[in-house]
């Protein structure tokens, strides 16, 4: 029997309308436009509007990927959303977003990796298509994270924006998702990290307590060295070369880190999708927001081959190398 490959079809994005500069957050945080940019290649970032969620997001990146590949919500058969910030406990985004789309019926699940969400999400689905049991499969990545913002500690607050990504994954014939690869390493939890959950903390400090707290210099170093592994990883899973990849698009988290991959691969930055000064780090939605851009920009051609990867608090950092 001829082999099944999963392969992405098209790309959909959201992002909310306010946007927020450097030159905002000069005015209620003690930073500058400079401070910002010269650390993380941040200019400015989206925050979601009063009242709109992690869901809303997702379901117009949902239906504008949707769109674009000519697919019907009602011929999918699994939906998988990742996100650290969903609407609400349960029913998972996912089910939320389902229902809205029209899509019932299929299976629906949020898988929380930080800022890996989507390329857990995507790794699982492309298994679910290799297996034979999805022909149709909805990814998505969507994100409010600024929701867990302490807008008084600069050193979290400039970095983070919300949004969502979504790509449609159809079973096929041709090469498409060459290799995807996962992994988490939950001894250092607390170097990024929110102490606040159902079943622990959730009353013991104003606002439950919510917020992000990271060792930025200690993740910067982790982040280099592991992504440097899995560079390496990825390219021998899929049988390929640092030379084979057209495009690097990685996660959107700091624009030194970006380079320092890029670097590893021997890759002009003309060659890497950058949205970090747009968007800032949309966590699980940064791959897929990013992805989209490339696509619909014209950057990124049917037929050449893609370097997808993130880091993200766990910690986790996943990959996959696929020909698009």
């Amino acid at each position: 029997m001829a082999p099944i490959y999963s392969r992405i079809i098209a790309t959909g994005s959201a992002l909310p309308e306010r946007v927020v500069s450097n030159a905002d957050l000069e005015k209620i945080v003690d930073t500058s436009d400079e401070w910002i940019r010269t650390r993380t290649g941040i200019r400015q970032r989206h925050i979601a509007a009063d009242g709109q969620t992690t869901g809303d997001l997702a379901f117009l990146a949902a239906q504008r990927a949707l769109e674009a590949a000519g697919v019907k919500a009602a011929e999918l058969d699994l939906i998988v959303l990742g996100t650290t910030t969903p609407d609400i406990i349960f029913p998972s985004t996912a089910c939320l977003v389902q229902a809205r789309l029209g899509a019932n019926g299929c299976a629906a699940f949020d898988v929380n990796a930080a800022c890996s969400g989507f390329m857990y999400a995507l790794g699982i689905a492309d298994k679910f298509v290799k297996s034979g049991q999805s022909k149709k499969v909805l990814v998505i990545g969507a994100e409010t994270l600024t929701r867990m913002i302490d807008w008084n500690e600069r050193e979290t607050c400039v970095l983070f924006g919300d949004g969502a990504g979504a790509v449609v994954l159809e079973a096929s014939s041709e090469p498409g998702i060459h290799a995807t690869c996962l992994h988490a390493d939950g001894g250092y939890k607390e170097l990024l990290w929110n102490p606040v959950g159902v079943s622990t903390g959730f009353k013991d400090e104003p606002n439950h307590g919510v917020r992000i707290r990271m060792a930025g210099r200690e993740v910067f170093k982790v982040a280099v060295k592991t992504l440097d592994a899995l560079v390496d990883e990825t390219l021998q899973a899929a049988g390929m070369h640092e030379s084979d990849i057209d495009w690097l698009i990685p996660h959107q988290a700091n624009l030194r880190i970006i380079e320092a991959t890029a670097k590893r691969l021997a890759m002009p930055m003309e060659r890497v999708i950058v949205t970090v000064d747009q968007h800032a780090n949309t966590s699980s939605g940064s791959v897929p927001l990013a992805l989209d851009y490339a696509v619909r920009s014209g950057k990124v051609q049917r037929g050449q081959n893609l370097l997808l990867e993130a880091f993200g608090g766990g910690f986790t950092w996943a990959s996959a190398l696929l020909r698009f």
